[in-house]
Order: structure tokens, then sequence, then C-alpha cells
């Protein structure tokens, strides 16, 4: 197997490179802004390949566009409730970049940096460093994080995301790809089904900030623990009042290493996908922001409402402020590790 490494663009004068890894009838682009995946070619129930993660063609409209599409957030993905958090009896002040809140590492977060590439073609792997130094948007410690990107022949993707810190801090990175399985052009996704292994939510407040509870999903819109279309309950906008969803999920655990977060299905092309995870939490994210402002993907497609679904594998939002959620705290001497594995397959018809 090889790795292709092409020029992506410029940001500001800084170099952006691609990575092209393939196994067998799948193949990714990574690029090293945002260490996003910008491509991601998987076949159908025909054998055809399609384009099914949301991106651009240029380093530019990924500055430019807002939802972080296909980057990795951090260095706390998702909210930390007005901008700050207390540890070892110190309280931290964040970029307020949602205000009052702080939202996927601040107006510099990982996801609006350039990454160093490295290509390890005997493992068909792309690593991707970032060093984030103390008091970055108001972090305390030095960070540094990895990830790295490994298609298989299953096939699977493999996304394992690494940190350690030279002082106490907290980290919670996330992937942030949009999925269309119908093809990132091929208009929305409330067709597509969905399953979440997950019997209870993190509700919201102002915000979308969690109020601290952990709610059964049993009789509500968050109920996907069957298979149904995302769009069965969209527009129920007493439950979901952006007509869309924006939420963590509890993910159940299983005794094992990985637990499974999702499943989702395309019934008109049939390709589906699993997520596992061995964090204990999934946002589930369908794009909402592109209502307001529609954006131009890839080949000129037309990005609008609901054009993909992110399913986020994380630490639960706010989780550095509510003591009974689980800690993100990273210590010297420990390796944050963040583990997804995506399994591709066919659906029977």
């Amino acid at each position: 197997m090889s790795i292709q490494k092409t020029v992506f663009g410029t940001i500001d004068g800084q170099l952006v490179e691609a990575f092209e890894i393939e196994a067998g009838a799948v193949r990714a682009t990574i690029i090293t802004y945002a260490a996003a995946v910008s491509r991601l070619f998987v076949p159908d129930g025909d054998g055809q390949a399609a384009d099914i993660v949301l991106g651009y063609d240029d380093p530019v409209s990924y500055v430019q566009n807002r939802g972080s599409a296909g980057a990795v957030c951090g260095r706390y993905a998702n909210r930390i409730a007005d901008a700050r958090f207390t540890l070892d009896g110190e309280t931290y002040s964040l970029s307020a970049n949602e205000p009052p809140n702080h939202i996927h590492g601040g107006f510099r977060g990982f996801s609006k940096r350039i990454w160093a590439g490295e290509p390890d073609t005997a493992n068909n792997t792309v690593r991707l460093t970032l060093h984030s130094p103390d008091g970055d948007e108001g972090y305390p410690g030095a960070v540094t994080t990895t990830v790295t990107y490994r298609l298989t022949d299953d096939p699977v993707l493999e996304i394992v995301m690494e940190a350690t810190t030279d002082r106490p801090t907290v980290v919670n990175l996330a992937y942030h790809g949009y999925w269309n399985l119908a093809g990132h052009d091929s208009g929305h996704i409330r067709d597509q089904t969905l399953l979440i292994d997950a019997d209870r939510y993190t509700p919201v407040g102002p915000g979308k900030i969690p109020t601290g509870e952990l709610a059964p999903v049993a009789g509500t819109a968050f109920d996907f623990r069957s298979s149904r279309p995302i769009g069965a309950m969209i527009d129920d906008t007493a439950q979901l009042p952006e007509a869309g969803y924006d939420h963590n999920f509890c993910l159940n655990a299983n005794g094992e290493p990985l637990r499974r977060a999702a499943r989702a299905v395309d019934p008109v092309s049939r390709r589906g996908l699993e997520i596992w995870t061995n964090q204990p939490g999934v946002q589930f994210y369908t794009a909402n922001h592109f209502g307001k402002a529609p954006a131009f993907g890839k080949g000129r497609a037309v990005y609008e409402k609901h054009a993909g679904f992110a399913l986020e594998t994380q630490n639960f939002p706010n989780a550095p402020n509510i003591s009974h959620f689980p800690s993100a705290v990273l210590r010297p001497g420990e390796t944050y590790r963040h583990v997804m594995r995506i399994p591709f397959f066919i659906a029977e018809a």
C-alpha cells in the first residue's frame, strides 16, 4: 500500500498538506488543517463508490465556513459553561467564543490549526501532531496531541486521539466528521436510519449547557435505541427547538474495552457504518447551522440544513464543572487515549 502526499493549499502562507490512504475499495484523504478527513469514498450495494463526508475543496473554505467539517476538535470539544472551570482549587478562565460559554477549544481551537502530518506506509496510517502551549485559550499545561488515522481491509476506519500534558489540565478531543451515506452532495439525511446505544441523554438549558440530569430517552425524540429515520421526529420543535439534534447521549456500557455508539444506514444506497468507542458519550448533531448559513462544499455541492449528521464520541459537555459527569482531568505522566473504530458495511436489501 502507498500513501500519496500532495499540497492541498495554503493558509496565510502556511502549507496545508493532504495524505491519501486506501484499503480495498475504501479511500480517504486527510488534510493537515484541523487534522480533518476531507474525503472518504465508500462503495454502495452495487459497488459504486461515493464520497460520504462533507468537506471543501480548498483550505480557505474550511477556515471560512462554520461547522468544523471533518475536524478534530480540542483542547476541550463541545461546551464549557461560562468559559471557566476549577481544577485543584484554581479557577481558569477560557476564551468565551460562544458567549458566555466556551466551545471546541476557543477561537483558535485544534480544529483551526495546521497540524504536522507524517505517513506510515507500513501500517497504512497517517499520524498528525499538534503542540498546544501552557495558557493556550486559557487552558493550563503544555499539551502534545496526536491523531492517527488508519484504514484496514475489513473495511474499517480507525481514529486514535492521544494527548499528554506537563501540568494538570482537562482534555476532551472529538472527531467532528459529517456523514451523508448517500454521498456528500446528495441532499438531506432525514431518511437515513440511525440507532444510538444509549438509554439516557444529557438535557440542556440555555446555551446548550447540560443541566446535569441524565434523563431517560424512552418516550422522547431522543429514543434511537431501535433504528429509525433521523427525520422521524426532527420537526417536533417542542422537544427540538432548532428542528434538529445537537445533544449528548450517555452510551451504554458493555463491559468491553469498546462500546458501540451508533449504527447508521442509507436505505437507498445500502451503505452503512457503525461507530465503536472507549468514550462515555456521543454528540449527535444534524448540521443545523447550514440552515442559517448554507455553504458550497466539494464540487460546489450546496450544503443546507441536515446535509449531514455528526456522531462525535466524547466525554460529556461541561464535564469539568459537573462532578458526577466522567472526569476530563489529565495529569502529567498520564496519556489521554480516545479510540474510534468505524466499520463500513452493506445493509441487506
